[in-house]
């Protein structure tokens, strides 16, 4: 540790106007550093209006550089992006005054400048006289107490240098504390005490007597006893919430200034986030479709099928399934309604024009059971079933491909080698029980065992159970009256409520899945997005350094950085939500077949992913942003 400054001993009244004059090296700007506590002793104390600074926090020094000190820097240290006004006002943002009081403030004191027509410009637009008037309003505008002044004519010409001097005479004059840091004796001059420092050390503190008293003039009146100290500022909830606000308007500038590297910061995440949304989109509409294909069976309803268990191999030769089995549920207080089913496929004829069909021989029931409508005409009676008349119900397919410019009620179909005659057409519909575009006729079930098939068996029973009825319960009856009348398990059970069950556990499996996998880009981008956070935090050391020295504190800078992080990731969490939905849509149009259902729920979920990932991966940077040194910070280009 080299030691800079030593035996230092000096008390500094409220009033007076100190050049500290010394040659490069002596220490001078330290001194100033720890005067404006910006650096701390290593030992000794120093005292700012009575309360020892050495063992202040952060953000305890941070409130006296803001409440208590202004500082004006040699190259004046504006930023870039802000206007003059706004430049002025920094300060204020972080003492929580609101907007319209620091618009009126800012403005009166660049007009006493002379800087009333310059408010909208930037610092570019200026010349380096205007830039250090802008540099000293903005020490003004928290009332500046005390003026910090390091070498404030260095990099200007000799009419700018006197106009800067001249201007802090006349601060000197109302009432503020001026502490100037030079090394050139003219402008020392212009103080009325002036210490020479020299390896650290004052080698000596003298008074300029052709520079008035200022307690002389006080005594005289002639002098403010006070500097013009600005009483708006408020520590109320709305200003905490107004320099929150603040916070994010800085944020959304550092992004503007900054297009390109913004968004290539964001395509990580609109890359992941329209994978997980779309891919929820996408298992959401194929479970939809298919639970919407299931509820077509009819809801809460349970289908008989011989064997011992779904994908029995012997199931195609086993013939447990009678139609006395059919009548034996029929009257049971759980059944809503109940249908024999026996499915055949069969050349379908009318003249020249034939098609293979699927052939259901079925109940009267049946049509209750799944809920198919009739378009035109009736259903088989249960006369015409006893009977194993030759009628049929034909499907809104079959209609078309047969009987496209004519009625088909009454006319008659070949169905194998059996002329039927059309008794009924359904309304279209997407029931599982008509398979797509392929034509299906529905007949008499005893009809298509005797007539078609030459059977005594059925293919399977479907029921349809009462809503007062549970489907565990309903099992349970259907197996207890089987089993009785076969003497053993020769079948088995299926439900709508168990296959959606199943479905809907393996479209969440298949949608974690794939989730997992997106969620990888989205930690890829949360990366990208600490990363170009760190090199911003470079960029942006000197702009840090800046608004600690005005008043910022460690939290002020955090969040300001953190928010910018979060505005990344949330805004492309937004497009990639936007962007999935776009691109679902244009797929949605070219392959009718898939269908994408968006939800309220996973949206949000997916756009508070994004700002999770924001503070996530934003905070590393904000933090290491947050605790640079202030002087470190400012010495940096």
């Amino acid at each position: 540790m080299v030691e800079v400054l030593h035996g230092i001993n000096l008390t500094v009244r409220r009033g007076e106007m100190v050049a500290i004059i010394g040659p490069s090296g002596s220490g001078k700007s330290t001194l100033m550093n720890i005067i404006g506590c910006l650096d701390n002793p290593t030992s000794g104390s120093y005292k700012v209006m009575g309360k020892d600074t050495l063992n202040m926090l952060p953000d305890d020094l941070a409130a006296l550089r803001r409440d208590f000190f202004g500082f004006i820097f040699q190259r004046y240290h504006l930023l870039g992006h802000l206007c003059a006004r706004e430049n002025v006002q920094v300060p204020a943002v972080y003492a929580g005054v609101r907007k319209s009081k620091r618009d009126q403030r800012a403005n009166e004191l660049l007009g006493n400048l002379g800087l009333s027509e310059r408010v909208e410009y930037r610092p570019a637009q200026l010349s380096g006289g205007q830039q250090q008037r802008v540099s000293i309003a903005r020490a003004l505008m928290n009332g500046g107490q005390i003026i910090l002044a390091d070498e404030p004519t260095g990099a200007l010409d000799t009419k700018s240098g006197q106009d800067v001097m001249r201007t802090l005479q006349e601060l000197n004059a109302k009432g503020h504390t001026i502490i100037i840091v030079t090394h050139d004796p003219r402008i020392a001059s212009c103080a009325r005490r002036v210490i020479a420092i020299e390896d650290g050390a004052i080698k000596s503190d003298t008074i300029n007597e052709t520079v008035p008293d200022p307690f002389a003039l006080q005594e005289q009146g002639e002098q403010d006893k006070e500097p013009t100290i600005n009483n708006m500022w408020s520590r109320s909830l709305s200003s905490h919430i107004d320099r929150f606000k603040e916070a994010f308007v800085m944020a959304y500038r550092a992004m503007l200034a900054n297009r390109m590297r913004t968004l290539l910061t964001m395509l990580g995440i609109i890359i992941g986030i329209m994978a997980v949304v779309s891919v929820v989109a996408l298992a959401r509409g194929a479970s939809e479709r298919i639970i919407s294909n299931i509820a077509s069976m009819g809801t809460n309803t349970i289908t008989v099928y011989p064997g011992e268990r779904m994908g029995d191999v012997r199931s195609g030769r086993v013939r447990s399934l009678t139609p006395r089995d059919l009548v034996a549920l029929q009257g049971q207080p759980f059944v809503d309604s109940v249908s024999a089913s026996v499915q055949s496929s069969s050349l379908v004829r009318r003249g020249a024009e034939e098609s293979n069909a699927t052939v259901q021989g079925v109940s009267l029931d049946l049509f209750r059971v799944y809920g198919l409508l009739l378009k035109d005409g009736r259903i088989f009676t249960e006369q015409e079933l006893e009977s194993r008349a030759q009628v049929c119900v034909i499907d809104d397919n079959t209609a078309k491909l047969f009987f496209s410019t004519e009625d088909p009620l009454g006319k008659n179909i070949i169905v194998g080698n059996v002329s039927v005659r059309i008794i009924g057409v359904l309304e279209p519909t997407d029931s599982f029980v008509i398979r797509g575009e392929n034509p299906t006729v529905f007949m008499p079930y005893t009809s298509v065992m005797t007539r078609l098939l030459n059977q005594n068996y059925l293919s399977s029973i479907v029921l349809r159970i009462n809503d007062g009825f549970s489907a565990p319960v309903a099992e349970s009856a259907i197996k207890s009256i089987l089993t009785s009348r076969h003497g053993r398990v020769d079948f088995f059970l299926q439900s709508s409520d168990t296959i959606m069950k199943s479905i809907e556990e393996a479209t969440m499996t298949f949608t974690l899945m794939i989730s997992a996998i997106a969620v990888i880009s989205l930690v890829v981008g949360g990366i990208g997005v600490m990363n170009i956070m760190l090199v911003s935090v470079t960029e942006r050391t000197r702009e840090i350094g800046i608004r600690m020295a005005v008043g910022a504190r460690q939290a002020d800078i955090l969040a300001q950085f953190l928010i910018e992080a979060v505005m990344v990731c949330m805004l492309g969490g937004l497009m990639g939500v936007l962007l999935s939905y776009v691109v679902g849509q244009i797929i949605m149009y070219m392959v009718p077949t898939i269908v994408l259902s968006y939800s309220i729920d996973s949206i949000i979920a997916a756009v508070l992913t994004s700002s999770a990932i924001g503070i996530a991966f934003g905070f590393m940077p904000a933090r290491s942003a947050s605790r640079l040194n202030p002087i470190e910070a400012l010495a940096r280009e």
